[in-house]
C-alpha cells in the first residue's frame, strides 16, 4: 500500500467535519446518515491500512533538519489506531440518539467528527514533533465539545480542561525541545533514539527531560496531582465524556507516555533509575487516591470518572516497570479498559437520558425498569474489578505478574495498591447495581414505571460492549499476541 494512504483516515473525518461547520444540515436525519456512512468508510480505511501497512513513511514537510511532520503505522500505531476506529462508529450512533432534542447539534457532531481524524492523526505520528502537534490539537478540537451546553458548570470545567492542558503543553514542549538536543533524531524507534556518547555525562539533566516530559503528557492521562479536570469534565454531554475518558483525550495521554518511554527514551535507559521510582510513586498515588474518591462520589458520572483515573494509573505502573513484560500489560489494560470503560460511561448516561437521574440514591428499583442498560452496566462492573471470565481480570493478572517479575519493593508496593483499588472498585461500582435491583425499603421505586431502556440506537452499542468485554475476557489469546509482538518490538 502506497505511504500517501497513511493521510486517507485522517483526512476524511476532518474535513467532514469542516464541511459540516461551513455547510450545516437541515434534516438530522439526513445528517446522521451522512455523518455515520463518514465514519464508517474512516474506520473501513483505517482497518484495510492497518491490515496492510505501507512499509514507508509518508513526510508530509518540514520545518527544520529535525522537525519533519512524518507519519508512519507500526505496532503501536496499529494497536491505537485498532482501539480508535473500531469504537468510533458504535460511539457516533450511540450519539445520535443522546443529542436528539439538544441545541446546536450540528456543530456538535462536526467537531465530534473532526476529533475522530485528529486523534488518528496521534496514533499514526512517526516521530515525537509530529505527536505532539496533533497531541495539542486534540485539545483544541474537544474544546467546543466540552463548552457544548454552555451551563455555568461547562464553562467553568472547559476553563479548568484548557488551563490544565495549558500547563502539560508546556512541560511536554520543554522536554521535546531538550530531548531534541540529546538525542540523534526524532523518529520514534523502540529501545529510543538517545545519543548515548553524547549523555554519557548528563544522565540526571536527561532523566529530569524525561519526567518533565512525562508528567507534560501525564496530564491527560489524569496523573496525580494533574488530574482534577477529569471528573470535572463530567458535566459535558456523555457522548463527550466517553470519549474523554475511554478513546481519545485520555488513551491518548497514555500513548504519548508509552511512546516517550518504549521509543524515545528507551526502557533499558530508564530501569533502576530514580526517574522510574517517580514514575512507579506517582502512579501508585493516583490508583489510591482515586479509588478512594470514587467511594465518596455520590454523582454516577463523577464516580466513573475517579475509576478512569485510577485505571490509568494501572497502565502507568505497569509501564513503569520499564520492561517488555510490563509493556505489554500496559497495552492489554489499555485495550480492555477502552471497552468496558466506554461501555459503562454509556450505561450511565442511558439512565441519564432516560431518566434524568443523576446520583446514585436515585436509581433504587430502576434496574427492573431497565434491565439492558444496567445489564450491561454490571457486566462493565465486574470487568474494571477484575473478576475471572471477563478481560479487566485478563489485564489485571498481567499487570500484577510484571510488577511481581520487576522484583523492586516499589514494584511489590504497586501490587498492594492495586488490590486496594480492585476493593475500592468493588465497594463504589457494585453498590450502584445493589441499588438498581435491590431497593432500600421505604423507597419509592414503583414509581419507576414510566421509565425504559433506550432504544437501539443506544442499546445496540452497549450490547456489542459487554459481548466483547465478556469475549476478551475467555478468547483473548490472539489479541494477546499481537500485543506481545509489539512489545518486544518485532512490529
Amino acid at each position: 500500500m502506497p505511504a500517501y494512504m497513511i493521510l486517507v483516515p485522517i483526512l476524511i473525518p476532518i474535513l467532514t467535519g469542516a464541511g459540516m461547520l461551513l455547510f450545516p444540515f437541515r434534516d438530522a436525519r439526513i445528517r446522521n446518515i451522512f455523518v455515520e456512512i463518514m465514519v464508517v468508510i474512516t474506520t473501513a480505511f483505517c482497518l484495510l491500512l492497518l491490515t496492510s501497512p505501507p512499509k514507508e513513511a509518508l513526510n508530509l514537510f518540514s520545518l527544520g533538519e529535525n522537525l519533519v511532520m512524518t507519519l508512519r503505522v507500526d505496532g503501536m500505531a496499529i494497536f491505537f489506531g485498532g482501539i480508535v476506529s473500531c469504537l468510533w462508529p458504535l460511539a457516533t450512533l450511540y450519539t445520535f440518539e443522546y443529542m436528539r432534542h439538544e441545541e446546536r447539534v450540528n456543530t456538535f457532531l462536526a467537531f465530534y467528527t473532526i476529533t475522530y481524524g485528529t486523534t488518528l492523526g496521534v496514533a499514526f505520528a512517526g516521530n515525537i514533533f509530529c505527536m505532539y502537534l496533533f497531541y495539542e490539537a486534540l485539545t483544541l478540537v474537544t474544546l467546543p465539545l466540552c463548552i457544548h451546553t454552555l451551563t455555568p458548570q461547562a464553562k467553568s470545567a472547559t476553563r479548568k480542561y484548557l488551563y490544565y492542558m495549558i500547563g502539560g503543553t508546556a512541560f511536554a514542549f520543554i522536554g521535546m525541545v531538550f530531548y531534541a538536543l540529546y538525542s540523534v533524531n526524532f523518529d520514534f524507534v523502540y529501545g529510543g533514539s538517545l545519543n548515548l556518547p553524547l549523555i554519557a555525562t548528563h544522565k540526571d539533566v536527561v532523566l529530569l527531560i524525561y519526567v518533565l516530559t512525562f508528567f507534560g503528557f501525564g496530564v491527560k492521562a489524569a496523573i496525580f496531582p494533574f488530574h482534577g479536570w477529569l471528573p470535572s469534565i463530567s458535566v459535558a454531554p456523555t457522548p463527550v465524556t466517553a470519549l474523554l475518558h475511554a478513546v481519545a483525550v485520555v488513551k491518548s495521554g497514555i500513548f504519548a507516555i508509552m511512546r516517550l518511554t518504549v521509543y524515545c527514551f528507551g526502557m533499558d535507559y530508564l530501569r533502576g533509575t530514580w526517574a522510574q521510582a517517580v514514575v512507579l510513586i506517582f502512579g501508585m498515588l493516583t490508583i489510591i487516591h482515586a479509588s478512594t474518591m470514587g467511594v465518596r462520589e455520590p454523582h454516577l458520572k463523577r464516580r466513573l470518572a475517579y475509576s478512569t483515573v485510577s485505571n490509568l494509573s494501572y497502565m502507568i505502573v505497569g509501564l513503569g516497570t520499564m520492561t517488555p513484560l510490563g509493556f505489554f500489560a500496559a497495552m492489554a489494560h489499555m485495550l480492555f479498559h477502552a471497552v468496558m470503560k466506554i461501555s459503562g460511561f454509556f450505561c450511565i448516561g442511558a439512565v441519564m437520558h432516560q431518566t434524568n437521574k443523576n446520583y446514585i440514591y436515585e436509581i433504587d428499583g430502576l434496574g427492573y425498569r431497565m434491565p439492558v442498560t444496567f445489564g450491561a452496566l454490571f457486566v462493565s462492573s465486574l470487568s474494571l474489578i477484575g473478576i475471572p471470565l471477563f478481560s479487566g481480570f485478563v489485564s489485571k493478572w498481567m499487570l500484577a505478574d510484571a510488577l511481581f517479575k520487576g522484583g523492586s519493593l516499589l514494584e511489590e508496593a504497586a501490587v498492594w495498591a492495586l488490590m486496594y483499588s480492585a476493593l475500592m472498585t468493588a465497594i463504589y461500582l457494585l453498590s450502584i447495581a445493589i441499588r438498581a435491583f435491590f431497593p432500600e425499603k421505604g423507597s419509592n421505586w414503583g414509581a419507576m414505571r414510566e421509565f425504559t431502556d433506550p432504544n437501539l440506537c443506544m442499546t445496540i452499542p452497549l450490547s456489542v460492549f459487554s459481548l466483547v468485554t465478556v469475549f476478551f475476557g475467555v478468547h483473548s489469546g490472539q489479541i494477546l499476541r499481537l500485543l506481545e509482538q509489539i512489545s518486544r518490538g518485532a512490529m
